[in-house]
């Protein structure tokens, strides 16, 4: 779930960023899109320039997307979940918080140590603070592949129903075969409006075995 990468960021650093911290929002977006949301790299903030996060944030040498500063509050968690892209994580501080892979039941305990993680998030995943002090990470997502479809066809993901858990069935049953299908190369051109539909390019070959998973909240609409 989690692979440790080359790059690292001197613990002075951390401790550092920590202090620069100005708030207590869950999210803080450090970045900005210069193109697709999803697939084109993201650039700093002017805010976040000459800062300690242009200097964290460069010790990973490739494009990026978004990155953002979670805090997640002691003895908190949040829902089950799988992501359509890797992650890039960084932590910068907690004791006893947790990323719980669940579908393997295993855990993965998050320390301060400098170093950057890739994360696989096609598993369904959860974090988790059992600590005192509140668990605060650098998350960066990773961008998606260029994929270049022999016979594609385009579709849209729509769901049945109006209700607040359909984020959480997506996620669920839906999310992890796309990040596998991406790496697989046999989508692109995905994007969403962030509240009910998603859109993307499919090989053709492929899209019965889309169906065959989509759950009954969910409708596929070919375009």
């Amino acid at each position: 779930m989690l692979e440790k990468l080359i790059y690292k960021v001197p613990t002075l650093l951390l401790k550092k960023a920590l202090l620069d911290i100005q708030n207590d929002k869950f999210r803080t977006t450090l970045n900005i899109p210069t193109g697709d949301f999803f697939y084109d790299k993201w650039i700093l903030h002017d805010q976040y320039k000459d800062t300690i996060w242009e200097t964290i944030l460069s010790t990973l040498p490739m494009d990026i997307g978004e990155a953002r500063i979670i805090i997640l509050n002691s003895g908190t968690c949040y829902h089950s979940h799988a992501d359509i892209d890797n992650r890039y994580h960084l932590n910068l501080s907690g004791n006893k918080s947790y990323l719980i892979d669940l579908d393997s039941n295993s855990m993965y305990k998050t320390v301060m140590d400098g170093i950057w993680y890739e994360m696989n998030t096609n598993l369904r995943h959860v974090a988790a603070n059992f600590g005192s002090t509140d668990r605060i990470q650098l998350v960066v997502r990773k961008l998606l592949q260029r994929n270049k479809l022999k016979n594609p066809i385009k579709i849209s993901i729509v769901p049945n129903i109006n209700s607040k858990k359909v984020r959480f069935i997506f996620d669920d049953t839906i999310s992890p075969w796309l990040n596998l299908a991406n790496k697989k190369g046999i989508i692109y051109d995905f994007s969403t409006d962030f509240k009910e539909k998603v859109f993307l390019d499919i090989e053709k070959e492929y899209i019965n075995e889309l169906l065959n998973l989509i759950p009954v909240e969910f409708k596929v609409e070919i375009l």
